[in-house]
């Protein structure tokens, strides 16, 4: 299949994935920022200045273009190596330990909280860096984990805590779901890349947390939460597209925990919580139910209230990868048909309608008519997303990514 056909009924081959995959990583190639890091990219793949360095998308560059060089992609070992110096030095607290959020342009920290969030993208991409085998990788994991294990990890509700000042005196009373989240992905990636055991059995205690929490809450997930971990179901009602802590529930994160949960369960084998394929099914069923094709247009809506009516409309990029994402590791675990049919329809709404095939990458929003818009994310700053959705259906279920692809080429994809 040629990357200019529509794809009518056919998903698309590895061959397909596997050019997408680096039509999207070529986008990335002048990331690089003069400070150190990854910059923030406009339209056009070039790198826009006036924004910070961040240290999400300078981890996240790490992690795809990490994943570029086992892939022996022409440059990614450079790009990826020199994110990863960005985070040994340009992000990186020298003074009280961990990262910061973010440094302008003139190296100096913007806001002075310390993130969950943020750390679990640090640990991420140390431990793709140390499969990858970049230069400094290893001490820079090891820091990572330490900080996380410091600060991050709480070992008596077998959660995480949020957010920190500065000097990591007074944790922030907000609790959430979406550090919890990429927590998992990230201890799931060191227990990998370390062979620690703590990491895996931590992921699966976090894992049986959502399966009660989906429980409780008809598989629509609660994303924020008071000091001990009760929901706070109206936060941001007043601004629900903030585009990090929305109002209501988050399509996108269903299907991410859908997705994540069988990687769990992969993960642990015999010591995974009971649980984890049926809540897998249930957060997959209710956020296509609610989220897929609802309002009129093609598409999954970004947020929905506690009854399934759509609040946020707007159709993020990484909600439709997170999707076609699911829908094969789902295909994968239970080899159900209707799983490989939604696979499908999602790769051809992407190739429709989020692919930008004059700018590259993909758009990464649009509005409820599925045209470009930008009042929630400005520009490309991301590739994190719809690399992995090229490379998921490639791939087991176990070990993670990074692992996986140093391990063996990516295989097929659902047919």
């Amino acid at each position: 299949m040629h990357l200019t056909h529509r794809m009518d009924i056919a998903p698309p081959d590895t061959a397909w994935l596997d050019a997408e995959g680096r039509r999207l990583l070529d986008f990335g190639r002048h990331v690089g920022h003069p400070l150190g890091g990854a910059a923030w990219l406009d339209d056009e793949g070039r790198p826009d200045l006036s924004r910070p360095v961040h240290t999400w998308i300078t981890s996240r560059t790490v992690h795809v273009f990490g994943l570029g060089a086992l892939l022996d992609v022409d440059g990614c070992t450079d790009i990826a190596a020199a994110a990863l110096d960005g985070l040994r030095t340009t992000l990186r607290d020298a003074q009280h330990g961990g990262w910061f959020t973010a440094v302008d342009a003139t190296g100096t920290p913007v806001g002075t909280s310390k993130s969950c969030y943020d750390h679990a993208f640090v640990v991420l991409a140390g431990s793709t860096a140390v499969v990858a085998g970049l230069p400094g990788a290893d001490d820079l994991l090891a820091e990572a984990l330490d900080v996380l294990e410091q600060h991050f990890w709480d070992e008596s509700t077998g959660l995480v805590i949020d957010e920190w000042d500065r000097a990591w005196t007074t944790p922030a009373p907000y609790r959430g779901l979406n550090a919890a989240m990429h927590s998992v992905e990230a201890m799931l990636a060191a227990g990998d890349a370390t062979g620690d055991p703590r990491w895996h059995e931590r992921v699966g205690r976090v894992a049986a947390y959502v399966v009660g929490l989906a429980a409780a809450h008809d598989a629509r997930l609660p994303e924020h939460f008071d000091p001990d971990w009760t929901p706070d179901l109206g936060l941001n009602r007043d601004r629900p597209d903030d585009p990090f802590k929305p109002y209501g529930a988050t399509i996108g994160h269903g299907l991410e925990w859908s997705r994540l949960l069988l990687h769990v369960e992969a993960s642990l084998g015999d010591r995974a919580p009971a649980g984890l394929l049926a809540t897998s099914r249930r957060l997959f069923d209710r956020a296509v139910g609610d989220g897929w094709d609802v309002d009129g247009a093609r598409g999954f809506v970004y947020t929905t209230d506690w009854d399934g009516t759509p609040v946020v409309r707007q159709r993020m990029h990484w909600v439709a990868a997170e999707g076609i994402a699911a829908a094969a590791a789902l295909h994968r675990r239970t080899g159900e048909e209707r799983y490989a049919r939604l696979y499908a329809a999602w790769w051809r709404y992407v190739v429709e309608h989020v692919r930008d095939t004059d700018r590259g990458s993909w758009h990464h929003e649009l509005d409820p008519s599925n045209r470009p818009q930008a009042s929630v994310w400005a520009g490309k700053p991301d590739l994190y997303h719809a690399v992995q959705a090229t490379l998921l259906p490639r791939l087991p279920l176990a070990p993670g990514l990074a692992r996986a692809v140093a391990l063996s080429a990516p295989g097929q994809a659902p047919a």
